[in-house]
């Protein structure tokens, strides 16, 4: 009897400990919500759905703490929307803007769209007056249409000499490739000299922006002062830059531009590391490394009252200078200060310019005089919903890039036939010359889609869902698929390996399943603890191309509509992030790796290549029609 009383109080014991706490933790079944806002994802996620943990408390203190982003006025968004006979016209190339104006006034909206919408708004105006004066000019019938004025190259008979230098203007910016040879002697009044890249100067701004301020200070008598080059960039905004420094004497920098040390000195510093470690050096590299002040004597390229040529030259990262066949420095590009926003070269201080060359800067063709006109042209699209949209990132002054992927990839059938339709997706130049060409080209093709901002890097995000919102409301279809207009995309096999995969919930690419935030400052990728505030990024897909379902485009746009999608500067990690949010509401994602989309050049059996030039896109094209394998060119 003793031991059954024992038993009965533990079992009254028990069932009071129970009661109390389910009294303070309500245990139910877990509850699937129909939609999941942006601030529900962050945090960490439970992981056993039955009970009440710490992490799920967070989330939900996060949800309940989360508030709307409101909208605010900016300089712009009137002006650019305003009421104008295009708008009336129905013109092919702004059909996304009327969905995309909410993303423009958002009080979260990403740090340059003020900027990158207010400069937008500027253009669009002169845009708009060139336009009606074309319109005149036709209906007089008159030829007082522009000539066009994008050449390939200028010299130092375009040159404009002033108190302050030598200025070259850059009429339509600079693209990868771009180069400016400079001919020069070091004359000695002065013991430095520089060469600067200038942007668009804007009403109100007393100085344009310096994309690339090139110092160089000379040694002094008697080599008592060691040169040096100084690299920097300033805005009207934020005043000078980090400053890089040639030589450096940093014992440990691993930063690289493109692949090429920022200064010359590091790269003969890490080779004679190497051969200490197999072979005694020679001594000439021993005194280019062993004092501060050698560099000076025996490495600085510029010597007083000695002739140099240095090419500054524009690659997908930075500015690269090489002096008399020598690299001897590279800096990455600001943010805002990308090499298409060029307007000028200004060369001053003690140097006797001798002669100066611009070239491989963005040509525009005459669509007039483009025999196959007919046959690049965007085909008519009668199907109620496309198999496939393809949505290329492009900027303005990219004309040859765009030309070469209408007389390639684009000529696949299922774009010629209407099946699969190819967009570009284009911001607003500073440039009025490039605009008025855009414009040009936007009517000749009926391809392009212009975006309501100028076409900043940190804003590229708004075109990923320019996208989802042309491929669900304007042209719908099954997929989406997003690309650069540098990529080479073979549509055939694309559309092959859809075959057999989810069409819902899919993301298709090469899929980077563990990556985490560059913290590092001054790097293009840099983000810090605001923006993402976690150690690792949710599954994305490689930005040069990646397919979606339709679904998840829209979820997109219905959490842009309703102003809970994340914003975020990356594109292609934003991407990742909205679909983690999709996923999270309650629906299946199936991500599907690819290795045969490369982000980073081209390999034998390719769905996709990227960093392919023009030249290298057409080359690509001539192989497949001819051997009909995918072989590299280069």
């Amino acid at each position: 009897m003793k031991k059954w009383s024992g038993g009965l109080l533990i079992i009254a014991l028990a069932m009071i400990l129970v009661f109390r706490y389910c009294s303070i933790v309500k245990i139910e079944p877990p509850k699937q919500s129909p939609k999941q806002s942006a601030s529900d994802f962050f945090g960490n996620h439970p992981t056993n759905d039955s009970f009440i943990t710490s992490s799920e408390i967070k989330v939900k203190k996060e949800a309940e703490s989360y508030k709307k982003p409101h909208f605010i006025e900016v300089d712009g968004p009137n002006e650019l929307f305003a009421s104008h006979d295009i708008f009336k016209e129905g013109s092919r190339a702004l059909l996304v803007w009327p969905h995309m104006r909410p993303l423009l006034s958002r009080s979260d909206a990403l740090p340059e769209t003020a900027q990158g919408v207010k400069e937008a708004s500027m253009a669009w105006k002169d845009l708009l007056s060139a336009i009606d004066k074309d319109k005149a000019s036709k209906l007089s019938k008159s030829d007082s249409q522009e000539d066009k004025n994008c050449p390939f190259s200028v010299s130092t008979f375009d040159k404009i000499v002033s108190r302050d230098g030598v200025i070259l203007e850059i009429p339509c910016g600079l693209i990868d490739d771009s180069s400016i040879s400079l001919v020069g002697i070091p004359d000695g009044h002065s013991r430095s000299f520089q060469i600067q890249l200038l942007g668009s100067q804007l009403a109100g701004e007393p100085e344009p922006p310096i994309i690339l301020h090139y110092n160089v200070s000379l040694p002094g008598d008697n080599m008592t002062e060691e040169p040096f080059v100084v690299q920097n960039i300033w805005t009207h905004d934020l005043g000078w830059g980090k400053e890089e420094r040639c030589p450096s004497h940093r014992s440990a920098n691993n930063l690289k531009v493109d692949g090429l040390v920022l200064c010359n000195e590091q790269a003969v510093r890490s080779s004679l590391e190497e051969n200490l470690n197999t072979s005694q050096p020679s001594s000439d590299m021993l005194t280019n490394v062993s004092r501060g002040g050698a560099y000076g004597s025996a490495n600085f390229p510029f010597v007083e009252g000695n002739p140099f040529t240095a090419t500054l030259w524009v690659g997908l990262e930075g500015f690269h200078m090489t002096v008399n066949g020598r690299h001897e420095t590279s800096f990455a590009y600001g943010e805002k200060l990308e090499p298409w926003s060029v307007t000028k070269v200004k060369v001053a201080g003690g140097l006797d310019l001798l002669s100066a060359l611009a070239k491989g800067l963005p040509v525009s063709e005459d669509h007039d005089l483009v025999v196959d006109v007919e046959h690049l042209k965007a085909p008519a699209t009668l199907k109620k919903r496309l198999l496939m949209l393809v949505g290329v990132f492009s900027t303005g002054n990219n004309f040859e890039r765009r030309m070469a992927l209408r007389r390639a990839w684009m000529q696949y059938e299922a774009v010629r036939s209407g099946d699969v339709a190819v967009r570009f997706f284009i911001g607003l130049h500073k440039n009025s010359q490039v605009n008025i060409e855009l414009w040009r080209e936007a009517e000749a093709y009926g391809d392009i889609q212009l975006m309501p901002f100028v076409d900043y890097y940190s804003l590229i995000s708004l075109k990923t869902i320019a996208i989802c919102i042309f491929g669900t409301k304007i042209l719908p279809a099954k997929y989406i698929m997003k690309t650069d207009d540098d990529a080479f995309v073979r549509i055939d096999e694309v559309i092959s390996s859809l075959k057999g995969k989810a069409t819902n919930g899919l993301l298709y690419g090469l899929i980077a399943f563990e990556s985490a935030p560059d913290r590092e400052k001054g790097s293009k990728w840099y983000i810090d603890n605001k923006e993402w505030p976690h150690a690792s990024y949710p599954p994305w897909a490689h930005g040069p191309g990646y397919i979606i379902s339709r679904d998840i485009a829209k979820f997109i746009v219905h959490g842009h509509q309703e102003s809970d999608l994340k914003l975020f500067k990356l594109e292609d990690v934003a991407m990742g992030i909205w679909i983690e949010q999709f996923k999270n509401s309650g629906h299946e994602v199936n991500y599907v790796t690819d290795d045969r989309f490369y982000s980073a050049g081209c390999e034998s059996n390719y769905i996709l290549a990227h960093y392919q030039s023009p030249r290298l896109v057409l080359c690509l094209w001539e192989k497949l029609q001819k051997e009909h394998e995918p072989v590299c060119c280069e």
